[in-house]
């Protein structure tokens, strides 16, 4: 598939995934989504210590809260009860208590600027996967935050709050993963068989519309629980990483890693530490969404105005790049995943050798991350 057919994909999708929706809503939802939560704790090797990219999407994205906030939350209608948020997706810190500050001031400032305002009370719901490592989490709590806070574990493609409880949802680098990879893309019997990759590169048309589909379907149910969950009118915020029109997931520096990561695992079974067939049958369970798609998918589920979609500047995208980084933050974030899908430890192996790739392909990656993007999204619950 070559690059200037990506948009073209987008349009025919349509068709296909109704195909794999009709008849099978009800089903889905019902399953279980798989959970591989990421590192936990606060050593070298966890999410907590190896987020910074992450962060810097959170912090490209407050001038775009402040304004969304600013612009488009209805508060008269918070008074005088108090006002809730829930982070989807908020893993072990500390970036959480960042985008909570970030969107806690925002409302203050947006309050402080109506006559006779009254003050709010703030309550904070943080979830994750049940497994989750919520004791680093709260650990790491800030002293005296402005607002109260609980955790509600749970998958958040499945509802987790009573019926108009929030007014505003947040979620951050969460959404790109999948509730299951699509067992099509690891059926050899299949015309979607993901043969000798382990992500979805966008270069098999099959394949990438076996990817949408699931995330298409992934995030229908995200967008139904959170219309359930808040108010008319109330907003919903995502951060997440994208391609750039006209660019497939392997032209993006997200896209490069998971590249390098299959033929890691391709000679680890050279070298006889797994199975081939257990190679063949590991898939990421990420999808990295354009514009287009994402527009696609809000649209279709009906339930929120898509205020604004638009790229962040993130203020990562022109420091040099740093392979040692790079395969810290990959082995946080993969670490649990690899060890479910293989059944044994084979990581400190997998990334001695990634680390190599990554010095080797330094000036490669250096030119890829620049179509790297990361997406805002704003939609309004339609009253």
């Amino acid at each position: 598939m070559q690059n200037g057919n990506h948009a073209s994909l987008v349009k025919t999708l349509a068709k296909s995934i109704k195909d794999r929706e009709n008849g099978n809503h009800s089903a889905e939802t019902k399953e279980k989504p798989e959970s591989h939560p990421i590192n936990g704790g606060d050593d070298s090797k966890s999410y907590a210590q190896n987020s910074s990219y992450q962060k810097g999407v959170i912090e490209a994205a407050k001038r775009e809260i402040v304004q969304a906030i600013k612009e488009k939350l209805d508060i008269e209608k918070v008074w005088p009860r108090r006002f809730v948020i829930a982070d989807f997706g908020c893993s072990t810190g500390p970036n959480t208590f960042l985008a909570m500050q970030n969107i806690v001031e925002a409302v203050e400032l947006k309050n402080k600027s109506l006559q006779q305002s009254p003050t709010i009370d703030f309550h904070v719901f943080f979830n994750d996967l049940v497994d989750n490592d919520f004791n680093t989490l709260f650990k790491s709590l800030p002293s005296h935050p402005r607002y109260f806070v609980a955790a509600v574990p749970g998958s958040f493609y499945e509802r987790l709050f009573p019926k108009a409880s929030l007014d505003l949802a947040n979620s951050s680098y969460a959404l790109h993963w999948l509730s299951k990879v699509p067992k099509e893309v690891g059926d050899q019997n299949s015309v979607a068989w993901n043969k000798s990759k382990t992500y979805c590169s966008g270069s098999k048309k099959e394949v990438t519309e076996a990817y949408f589909a699931q995330f298409r379907k992934d995030l229908n149910r995200f967008l139904d629980a959170r219309a359930e969950e808040l108010v008319g009118g109330g907003l919903l915020v995502i951060q997440l990483p994208g391609v750039p029109r006209g660019a497939l997931p392997f032209n993006t520096g997200a896209g490069f890693i998971q590249e390098l990561l299959g033929p890691c695992l391709f000679e680890m079974a050279d070298l006889g530490f797994i199975s081939h067939e257990k190679v063949h049958s590991f898939n990421s369970p990420m999808y990295f969404p354009s514009i287009e798609e994402l527009d696609l998918a809000i649209k279709g589920n009906g339930h929120f105005t898509a205020e604004r979609i638009k790229i962040l500047n993130h203020p990562m995208q022109h420091l040099p790049f740093d392979a040692k980084m790079t395969c810290l933050q990959t082995r946080s974030i993969f670490e649990g995943f690899i060890k479910d899908h293989f059944e044994i430890d084979i990581v400190d192996q997998l990334f001695d050798l990634f680390a190599k790739k990554l010095e080797e392909s330094c000036s490669i990656f250096y030119q890829e991350i620049r179509k790297d993007v990361d997406l805002f999204v704003l939609l309004k619950r339609v009253c």
